[in-house]
């Protein structure tokens, strides 16, 4: 998983496409683009026939810049980083920060291209994906982009186990609010693949991350409670948190669904000239009565 952290500072779990999918995608546009292109200089070989060799060259570079570099640049940013390729083969390329690519993005992936794939048969951006560590390009690199998996089969999804039943409700006081992301991911990963770990590793393991977040948090675990169950705690608390907050009503709903009471302004009754005032009446205390 890639860490990419988008602009709202929200870190993004992206499964960085590698070069089996990749170069399947690329052969799957370049058979399309190819087919294309000898489509197209079929048809204009019949209509050029009667012009000269200098003007036919020229439209024979025009329309190699057209079909094999400008089409795939169109489409890519048409489709936001979907092309023909790419979507047979689930993938997609983003920024570096989670979002559609625009033309600028690529431009010059299509441009990087030329040299990376269409000059060199492809050897140089196979070298360059291999070597990244997230798969990428030259062509990604200098536009600042990212190819991705959409399509991540369901059985990679893992659930976090619940906590011991006698630590649930155990940490409802404390302060998650500046725990980093980053922290929360180790955490889930942990959780999920503790029964895959050596037993002294995984020991270890939740003691780093128990301090951790002890260190961010302020509150310790209650004493003689393990590390993995504090943090198995520690997460359920949070997840109920969020339900909470998904499924309870909004604030401004609230409001305007309940009743207006009008204010009740009591006026103070003063007796009249010449009238006797009861003592043993009540006397006005000065709050309104109860709506």
């Amino acid at each position: 998983m890639s860490g990419v952290v988008t602009g709202d500072a929200v870190v993004l779990g992206l499964q960085s496409a590698r070069l089996p999918s990749r170069a399947l995608a690329v052969l799957i546009d370049l058979v399309v683009v190819w087919a294309v292109y000898l489509l197209v200089m079929i048809g204009l070989a019949f209509a050029t026939a009667s012009l000269d060799e200098a003007a036919a060259t020229a439209i024979s570079i025009a329309c190699f810049l057209l079909v094999l570099v400008g089409a795939p640049i169109a489409v890519e940013t048409l489709s936001h980083g979907r092309s023909l390729g790419k979507l047979a083969c689930g993938l997609r390329v983003v920024r570096d920060d989670g979002g559609p690519i625009r033309f600028r993005h690529a431009l010059v992936r299509g441009a990087m291209g030329v040299v990376e794939i269409l000059m060199t048969f492809g050897a140089i951006a196979c070298i360059a994906s291999l070597v990244s560590e997230r798969g990428r390009r030259i062509g990604d690199v200098f536009a600042g982009t990212l190819v991705v998996r959409e399509r991540i089969p369901a059985a990679r999804a893992l659930v976090v186990p619940p906590p011991p039943p006698w630590l649930v409700g155990r940490f409802a006081g404390i302060d998650l609010s500046s725990v980093p992301e980053r922290l929360w991911l180790e955490i889930r990963q942990y959780l999920t693949r503790a029964g895959e770990l050596d037993p002294f590793v995984g020991r270890r393991l939740a003691e780093r991350l128990a301090d951790e977040l002890v260190a961010v948090t302020g509150t310790p675990p209650p004493p003689g409670v393990p590390a993995d169950a504090f943090l198995a705690g520690v997460v359920a608390e949070r997840q109920a948190r969020d339900s909470r907050r998904a499924f309870a009503p909004s604030s401004v709903e609230g409001l305007s669904a309940a009743p207006v009471v009008a204010p009740v302004v009591v006026t103070p009754v003063v007796p009249a000239a010449g009238a006797v005032r009861d003592e043993d009446g009540p006397r006005a205390t000065g709050f309104a009565p109860p709506a």
